[in-house]
């Protein structure tokens, strides 16, 4: 997929995907993602966090955050990017928590925050200095609309914005701005002709790709019956048997509602390095352990209460389509089902149906990946798509039409090195995703410098309490851990005679 520039106007047109999360987007269902982000501070510390966070965003300011949308008349197709200048008052603020500065407080102040939708007028972005942790620790939560970018673009862009070394590096020099890119409306007809060429160029698009997809498609049915299995999760053709065995329509849970607009959240944290032991001990990836710690958690909280289904849980969990190295700012991922094993108790067992579940899964996706647009033509279509979320977010619709998906599930492979902020390490790092009608959970995880950092996203009216969710987490990472400490059973050897009873006294 070709990267997308702004043209000579300075507009750059969105791609179907990311305009389809505009399109989508309501008072109840805001589609932005976040983070939040902790920071240690030496003894004495005295300096200004909020004044090396506003110097950090200023100096280094990258394209994505001065894009503004600008729409096009009656949602004829979708808008278009153009740069803005931007107001730093507005987009960075200081938000204090209340006494005693609990980090339960901390996270319910998040969720609040999480909950608020951007404002389109504006550049899609916020930035919350978060004051009077009493632990004397520094943190701030930012959120992006999920239109400007997806999970690894969004690790691109704080690659660009921290440092790597306490020693805070010089900032970029600004280069003076262009004229095509000053802050300018730009006309209905010029709008209208951004949008017209970029379906044109989507619909010659598809057409020229369809003899591949056919072959691409077709060689994937034809390589399902001798699937080859190599290495811990690499499988190398399609199995549409096990497809057919491990995905359907979810059984319908307490997760599965309309939802409102009330927000939880709650964070965990787990050392990589033993989920890596347990994934190479059962031949798994990382990302398998991962999921059967979601099933381990979802298990304990529906059992506790009495709503544990019999058939098991189904997962959406995005797959990455991104090139290896591409950086480019815009949304460039696909989603797929995938079973949890909820119904199986052993949490060995349940991790090994995990695996081959989305071992199957991920060998289709990698087979069709150059197949699967990132990009799809939407003249006539978003006026559409914001009446159907609209229509889908009643409560009737939403109990009348099966379950597909349980929980979103997104594991983001984040930075490998500590980062730093005005020369303050930074410990924590932990994500915020989207929760939708239907699915009222989202957990998104971030490894960063040797940490998974988990992110639990609810509708309050689903989940009530989101830090149940993440300890039950964590009681199943201890459990997990523990089975794998038991030793395997081995047959018993032949019993030997027994010994005389005064013998045995002797010895």
């Amino acid at each position: 997929m070709g990267r997308k520039k702004p043209d000579e106007s300075g507009m750059e047109t969105l791609s179907g995907i990311d305009g389809a999360f505009l399109n989508l987007e309501s008072a109840a269902t805001p589609m932005h993602v976040g983070s939040l982000h902790l920071f240690e501070t030496p003894a004495g510390y005295k300096g200004d966090f909020f004044a090396s966070v506003r110097r950090m965003m200023e100096s280094r300011m990258v394209p994505v955050l001065r894009r503004r949308l600008a729409a096009l008349p009656l949602q004829l197709a979708n808008p278009v990017w153009v740069q803005d200048e931007i107001d730093l008052d507005h987009h960075i603020r200081r938000v204090r928590l209340p006494k005693p500065g609990s980090w339960a407080q901390l996270e319910a102040l998040v969720a609040d925050l999480h909950a608020e939708l951007l404002d389109r007028s504006r550049p899609l972005w916020m930035l919350y200095v978060l004051e009077g942790l009493a632990t004397g620790e520094k943190a701030y939560y930012f959120k992006i609309h999920h239109a400007m970018l997806d999970g690894e673009a969004g690790v691109a862009l704080a690659g660009a914005l921290f440092d790597t070394s306490p020693d805070t590096a010089p900032a970029p020099k600004r280069r003076a701005r262009s004229v095509s890119t000053a802050a300018a409306k730009p006309g209905t007809l010029a709008l209208v002709a951004a949008a017209f060429r970029h379906d044109a160029a989507q619909y010659v698009k598809l057409v020229r790709e369809l003899p591949g997809v056919v072959r691409i498609l077709t060689g994937i049915v034809s390589s399902s019956s001798g699937r080859a299995r190599g290495k811990a999760g690499t499988e190398h053709a399609a199995d549409f048997g096990e497809l057919k065995r491990s995905i359907s329509f979810g059984p319908r849970t307490a997760f599965n509602v309309a939802i409102t607009p009330e927000r939880g959240f709650a964070t965990a944290a787990v050392p990589r390095a033993e989920l890596k032991a347990i994934a190479a001990a059962n031949e798994a990836t990382v990302n398998d352990v991962v999921l059967a710690l979601c099933s381990g958690a979802l298990r304990r909280y529906l059992k506790r209460n009495a709503s544990l289904p019999r058939k098991s849980l189904i997962a959406s969990m995005p797959i990455s389509l991104r090139e290896q190295g591409n950086t480019e700012m815009r949304t460039q991922a696909t989603l797929s089902l995938v079973s949890l094993a909820s119904n199986v108790a052993d949490p060995l067992k349940r991790l090994r149906a995990i695996r081959d579940s989305a071992g199957a899964t991920k060998a289709v996706a990698r087979q069709a990946k150059s197949v699967i647009p990132t990009d799809i033509p939407l003249i006539g279509v978003p006026w559409l798509l914001g009446a159907l979320a609209s229509l889908y977010g009643r409560r009737g619709v939403v109990d009348a039409l099966p379950v597909l998906a349980n929980v979103l599930v997104s594991n983001v492979p984040g930075p490998p090195v500590p980062l730093y902020v005005g020369g303050l390490r930074m410990s924590g790092y932990w994500p915020l995703s989207i929760v939708e009608h239907g699915v009222g959970l989202n957990i998104t995880l971030m490894s960063y410098a040797g940490s998974l950092c988990l992110g639990f996203v609810v509708a309050r009216c689903a989940v009530p309490d989101a830090r149940e969710l993440a300890d039950d987490f964590l009681d199943a990472f201890e459990e997990l851990k523990q089975r794998m400490q038991k030793p395997p059973r081995v047959p018993l050897a032949p019993r030997a005679p027994r010994a005389p009873r005064k013998a045995a006294a002797k010895l």
